[in-house]
């Protein structure tokens, strides 16, 4: 999905390092509806893992496996994969002229977003950054939610959760931040990050750990997935109805709606998985290895690929899935041949070992 996402990146009406000359409104609107729980999700995912990873490791080996598996390919993407994205925003918007190898030292110089080059954020490595950030922030609560007391309490909130709609409520604290930073929107209110501010990042994640605590939210994940589904559609078409009727977006009743709409669609992809996804096979096992180097190369050759595709006289339904196909063909056999049997690059990009 984040491919099939950032591919349309290229075709939406809204700036992004590098634009198809023809532009369309389908894009727009596939964007505009993915993005509103595509990195949640994400979020979502991180904190049930850490919920496992904290069964197993003490705080140093988990804080180790921190840096490991996000700062290290964090600043290493940073430094090698973001700088491509940088020439080629600076050479399609007529802020350089000239060849990448005469552009890498002007990379440093500057604060991207701020009328420099140097991506302090990673671009879309910006996950791995504000992941490490939760990471390091959360460990105290997520230790303390391990606590018997704590897990009485999640247990009666769980039990809460299993009558029918029960689970929805855990929408209100998302709904809840949205207030509170939408009174910001310059400041921690800013969406910059995949469509949302960090603050109702940090609540979903949080969210995400503790429905890891208790079986009993999975099962009414499981249960109400398809009413959650619905919900999920209902939402979203209100929401665009009141957006195209004028509401803005950042009004009380439409920040509600954006994370009901978030929590219906979450509760929908993991109940639907844990009904029907609940097994491993080969394929599943190479595929999740891959994760983390697929993630990390992704947007960087769709940048790459688009800017060589912009005076390609073809349709923008034909670019997509060419682009679509290329991208993923270059990012598999880039994996497969290179970091998949480099023991340097596993490390860089966040791997484990391989395993003979």
């Amino acid at each position: 999905m984040m491919l099939l996402f950032h591919c349309a990146r290229f075709f939406n009406d809204e700036d992004w390092h590098v634009k198809n000359g023809q532009l369309s409104d389908g894009m727009g609107v596939f964007v505009g509806v993915v993005v509103q729980w595509l990195m949640p999700l994400f979020f979502t995912l991180s904190a049930m893992a850490i919920y496992y990873a904290l069964r197993f490791r003490s705080n140093r080996q988990y804080l180790a496996e921190r840096c490991k598996r996000l700062l290290i390919p964090f600043v290493f993407g940073t430094l090698a994969l973001i700088p491509p994205q940088v020439y080629i925003e600076c050479a399609t918007h007529g802020r350089f002229s000239g060849s990448f190898v005469a552009f890498y030292p002007h990379y440093f110089e500057g604060w991207y977003g701020f009328g420099g080059n140097f991506a302090w954020m990673g671009l879309h490595l910006w996950y791995l950054e504000v992941l490490f950030v939760f990471s390091l922030l959360t460990l105290p609560l997520f230790r303390l939610l391990r606590g018997a007391g704590a897990q009485r309490l999640i247990a009666s909130l769980g039990r809460l959760c299993e009558k029918p709609g029960g689970i929805f409520a855990l929408a209100v604290p998302i709904g809840g931040m949205e207030l509170l930073v939408n009174l910001q929107p310059d400041g921690i209110g800013r969406r910059d990050f995949g469509g949302w501010s960090l603050l109702t990042y940090l609540v979903i994640f949080c969210l995400g750990y503790v429905v890891a605590c208790d079986e009993r939210f999975r099962k009414a994940m499981e249960r109400q997935r398809v009413l959650a589904l619905v919900c999920g559609v209902i939402a979203v078409a209100a929401g665009c109805v009141l957006a195209r009727s004028g509401h803005p977006s950042r009004a009380p009743h439409m920040a509600f709606l954006r994370a009901f709409h978030t929590w219906f669609c979450l509760v929908a992809f993991l109940g639907f998985g844990s009904r029907y996804l609940s097994f491993s096979n080969a394929a599943l096992k190479y595929a999740t290895e891959a994760v983390m180097p697929f993630y990390i190369l992704h947007q960087t050759v769709i940048v790459v690929l688009g800017y060589f595709l912009i005076g390609w006289a073809a349709g923008v339904a034909v670019k997509y899935v060419v682009l679509l196909f290329a991208a993923f063909v270059v990012i598999a056999a880039v994996y497969e041949l290179a970091v998949r049997r480099l023991p340097a690059l596993r490390f860089l990009f966040g791997m484990k070992r391989a395993t003979r």
